[in-house]
Order: structure tokens, then sequence, then C-alpha cells
């Protein structure tokens, strides 16, 4: 496949821009949940439930968003994914009670999350065998918008409307999409031929070693971005603010990352890509983990960040791949995985610093790495 193979349609721009959207808000929960805290007097543990309110819709998706496109067609359910965050945001920004701003965190989630499902199947439909292209590209666009959202909100902070603006502002872009790309409509999905052997099976057992691998590739990239800033803080005795600036570092790295990956498939089998960005991640978190250095533990968070970059939407590709015509499920599926990684591991990662502590508790990041480094081996050698 060379690059000029791959066209890029009035279709395929608008998904790219609505995972966009739907990322600029999956990333923006954290950056306003100290304002929330403060305004409506919250702890620590009712203030992160917004976070874990959107997890659990998109958990929610997962398991039987695929029926509801199905039902009522990918070009509605896209629409209504994006209409769905765009007034949830709104509800959040008018909500003056913790019952209110959690459930809007909920409900963005829950429907927005429809993009999330839908963008995979419908690219993977449009591209074909290119489809590691597109779906590399909508994450580089996406990890773009999301580094954009934290600098939003504390640049709208300052202003007279407050952080609020960060939502509105953002919340009106379907507005803009519609009147560019209305009518723009995915590919109808591909049909199984009526001899496959598909017809009526669920998903393959190749898609469920590669779902295996999504949930460790999210698990690896969220416990960096929820708890990298604790560890240089209180490992590496860095100030909390540059600790929390030095997350950008991972942020600008998957970026770079994710724009390389998006080269490299064009001239390397994805599996050779993946490898090497396991081994990429896993020197870089060799170098964060191990050292005493700031300047160390930030170069290799940076490196990490390049190389757990390109691991979500090259595996997403990989599992879509060999999912047998039958791609919305595949994606709904796909979804359930990345919902699971981002509700439970930071989680899990925070119980074992409360009982040991953040350097230790960073181990986790090493069995998730190997394991994902030997199911990557396994399902190769199963399709060679």
């Amino acid at each position: 496949m060379t690059p000029q193979t791959f066209h890029r349609d009035r279709f395929t721009w608008l998904a790219y821009f609505l995972l966009a959207f739907f990322s600029y808000f999956l990333n923006v929960l954290g950056p306003i949940t100290p304002f929330l805290k403060d305004e409506l007097k919250l702890s620590y543990t009712v203030s992160s439930l917004h976070f874990t309110a959107f997890a659990v819709g998109i958990l929610i998706v997962g398991f039987g968003g695929h029926t509801i496109i199905q039902r009522i067609g990918q070009q509605r359910a896209l629409w209504l994914g994006a209409i769905g965050i765009s007034l949830s945001a709104f509800i959040l920004i008018a909500g003056r009670t913790a019952a209110l701003t959690i459930g809007a965190s909920f409900c963005m989630g829950l429907v927005g999350s429809l993009i999330l499902v839908i963008i995979p199947s419908a690219l993977s439909d449009q591209h074909g065998e290119s489809r590691v292209v597109a779906l590399a590209e909508s994450n580089v666009i996406a990890s773009l918008v999301s580094t954009a959202a934290p600098l939003m909100v504390g640049w709208t902070a300052l202003m007279a409307g407050g952080w609020r603006m960060a939502l509105g502002i953002a919340a009106l872009l379907p507005i803009l999409l519609w009147l560019g790309f209305g009518n723009a409509a995915p590919p109808p999905p591909t049909a199984p031929k009526a001899d496959s052997a598909s017809v009526g099976q669920s998903l393959p057992l190749l898609f469920w070693v590669y779902w295996i691998a999504i949930v460790l590739a999210v698990s690896v990239e969220f416990c960096m971005i929820s708890w990298s800033a604790d560890y240089l803080e209180n490992s590496l005795h860095m100030l909390r603010a540059n600790a929390a600036q030095s997350v950008s570092l991972f942020l600008i790295a998957m970026i770079i990352g994710r724009l390389t990956a998006s080269r490299l498939v064009q001239r390397f089998a994805v599996h050779r890509v993946v490898i090497a960005s396991i081994v990429v991640a896993g020197i870089g978190f060799a170098a964060f983990w191990i050292t005493n250095t700031i300047i160390i533990g930030q170069a290799g968070l940076f490196i990490m960040g390049l190389g757990v970059a390109g691991l979500y939407p090259l595996l997403l590709s990989m599992a879509m791949g060999v999912a047998q015509n039958n791609t919305t499920q595949a994606s709904a599926r796909a979804t359930l995985a990345a919902g699971l990684a981002i509700l439970a591991l930071p989680l899990i990662l925070g119980r074992l610093a409360d009982m040991t502590s953040i350097r230790q508790a960073y181990g986790v990041v090493v069995i998730l790495l190997v394991s994902l480094f030997i199911i990557t081996l396994t399902a190769r050698r199963k399709i060679s």
C-alpha cells in the first residue's frame, strides 16, 4: 500500500472531526473536576464520579450499542451521538448539584459513545485494507484536540464566562459540522456472503485475542495519563505544578507517535509496527520508572508516549480486520474494551499505591506491557 492509494472523502473527514469531538469531551472532564469540586463543595470521591460515570456510559454502549446502530442506521446514530454530547454538556454547564452534573457526564458517555462505535466500523467499511491508515489518522486528530482540552479550560477560566465556556463553545461544533458535512453518509456496512462461515456466528477467537490486547494497551495509556503527575511529584520530588505540566510531554509524544505510526504502516506490516511500538514504550517506561533523576524521568515519559501512541489504533485495525464483516459488533466490543480499561486500571493502580507506594504500584505497567508483547506475538503466529 502506498500513500497515494488512500483517499479521504467528505465522510472520512467528518469521521475524523466527530471522533475528535468525542475525545475532547472525554479529556475535558479531568481539568474541570477541580472547579466542580470547589463550586459544589464535593469530596474527592464524589468529584471523581464524573469521569467514572462517563466510563460507565462507554461500557454500556460497548455491550449493546451495535443493536441500536443496526436499528436506526449509522448516519442517524452518528448525529445522535454528537447532539447527545452537546445537550449533555449544556446540562453539565447549568448543573448546580452533583447529581445533575454526574448524570450529565453519564449521558455524555452513554450517547456520545455511539460515535466511538461507529467511526472504526464505518472507516473500516469505507477504506477496506487501508483501514489502518484511516484509524491511525483519526486518532492523530483526536489526540491533537484532546491536548487542547485542558488548555481551553485554563484559558477560559480566566475569562468572564469561566471554565464553562470550554464546554459551551465546543458543544456548538456539531452545528458547524452539520452545515459542512450534513449530507456525508457512511458506506453501508459490508454484509457477509450467504455462504460465509461467519453468518450467524459470533466474532472469531482471534478478534478476542486482539480485544485483550486493546484492553492492555489502553490500560497502559490511561495509567500514565492518570497517575504520572503524582509519580513525578512523590517519587522524583518535582513541584506539583511542574509535575502536572510534565504530563503534556506524554500527550505531545502521543500526537507525534500516532502521526508516525500512520506513516509507518504504509511501508511496514502492522504487526511489526506494533511490536516496535511496544519495545519503544518499554524502553521509555524503564527510564521513567527506574531513575531518580527528573530529566531522565521526563525523557522516559516522552519516549513512552511515542511508543504507546500507535498501539490502540493499530490493534483496533487488526481486530476489525479479522471481524469477518461483522464490523459494527466488533467496533462495539472494542469500545467495551476501551471503557473497561479506562474505568478499571487507573483505579487498580491507585489502590495498589495506597497499599504500597506509587513507585511500586507502577510495576503493574510492566506486567501490562509484557503481556501485550506476548499476546501480539501469539496472534502474529496464529495468522502466519
